[in-house]
Formats: structure tokens, C-alpha cells, sequence
């Protein structure tokens, strides 16, 4: 399915539909300068009391830390993702300070999404894909990364630039390309919610 095939009920900005998860990444490298930019992207995001609780661990392809972030990865995950530029753990602070008083967050992991979003437009205006991911061994990444408790491991995701789906092992090819939505009216509700 090409992005052209996608189509919408109602018109947005086509940057939306460009946007979709691929698998095939061709093992170049990125300049930082490129990542960061997405960083800043999505350092701009939207967060309940301007918490921004938000944060990126990452490695890049030719970095030391590259293999151990791929170590992370379930299996299935770690045989495409190897291909990426750069693979980032998505993390969200768990607790928020109001009034002078630490309590739980309630939105953290919404406000870390919303943050991931504006990673992925960025990354995609920039002509670099990004595919994020739960297929984590989410206990051993926090040990090894030295991650507090306090922080909640969203997810990973890969970013690099696409290749062609012959560079995937016969079983993926058939499911690269981009995805449809469900309709819009069994998403969106008026009133009350209807199941």
C-alpha cells in the first residue's frame, strides 16, 4: 500500500499520511545535528502544567552504546531495528511537583506520547522514518540504564532512513507499507461514548 492509497474522511495536512512505521532502514548513519533537531521537536510538545516529563535516552548507529540498546529489543524487534540510524527509549516521569507537593502524574505517559509524535513529524519532514515500539525487555533496560524507578520505559523506536523491502527477510515484506485507520466514526463520539 502506497501513501497515495491512503485517504481521509476529512482533509489534513499530508504530512500526516506520509507518516507511517516502516521496518526497512538502510544502515546509513545520522548526523546528531538531525536527531537533535527531532529532540527539539519534541521538546515543544503539549504537557499538563508544563511538566514536560519527557525524556530521550538514545544511541546512534556508530556509537558504543549501540549494541546494548539493541540488546534490549525482543528478538523480533532487534532482527530490522539493527538496520536503523539511531534507537531512542522513550521515558516519562512518573511523578509531577504542584503546589509544592510531589504526587503521582496522572498524564505523564499521554504528554511523553504527544512529545514522540512531534519526533516522528519531525523525523519525517526531515526524510527519516521512525517505528516506535513496546517489544522491549522493559526490566532489564531499566536495570542496565540505570533507570529510576520514578521513570516509566515507554518505548523504543528506531529512526533512519527507509529502504527498500527487499532488504527484509521474505516474512516481513508483505507487511511493509503503510497502514489504514479505522473509520472515523468509530473512533469519535458525541456526547456519550457508544459501543
Amino acid at each position: 500500500m502506497s501513501t497515495v492509497s491512503r485517504t481521509t474522511t476529512y482533509p489534513i495536512t499530508r504530512l500526516f499520511l506520509e507518516r507511517w512505521s516502516p521496518r526497512a532502514f538502510d544502515a546509513s548513519s545520522i548526523p546528531k545535528n538531525d536527531l537533535f533537531t527531532m529532540f527539539e521537536a519534541a521538546r515543544w510538545a503539549p504537557s499538563a502544567f508544563n511538566a514536560q516529563p519527557w525524556r530521550f535516552l538514545y544511541a546512534m548507529r556508530d556509537d558504543p552504546h549501540w549494541a546494548h540498546f539493541l540488546s534490549f529489543l525482543i528478538p523480533f524487534n532487534a532482527s530490522w531495528a539493527r538496520n536503523a540510524s539511531a534507537l531512542v527509549y522513550v521515558l516519562s516521569e512518573t511523578l509531577i511537583l504542584t503546589g509544592g507537593e510531589v504526587t503521582p502524574s496522572h498524564s505523564h505517559s499521554f504528554d511523553a506520547g504527544a512529545a514522540w509524535a512531534l519526533l516522528a513529524l519531525q523525523a519525517k519532514s526531515l526524510g527519516y522514518d521512525s517505528h516506535g515500539m513496546s517489544g522491549v525487555d522493559f526490566a532489564r533496560a531499566r536495570v542496565e540504564l540505570g533507570i529510576p524507578e520514578r521513570l516509566r520505559i515507554e518505548a523504543a523506536v528506531a529512526i533512519g532512513r527507509r529502504a527498500d523491502r527487499s532488504s527484509l527477510p521474505e516474512t516481513l515484506r508483505a507487511r511493509e507499507g503503510p497502514s489504514d485507520r479505522k473509520p472515523i466514526g468509530e473512533l469519535v463520539f458525541h456526547g456519550r461514548l457508544a459501543e
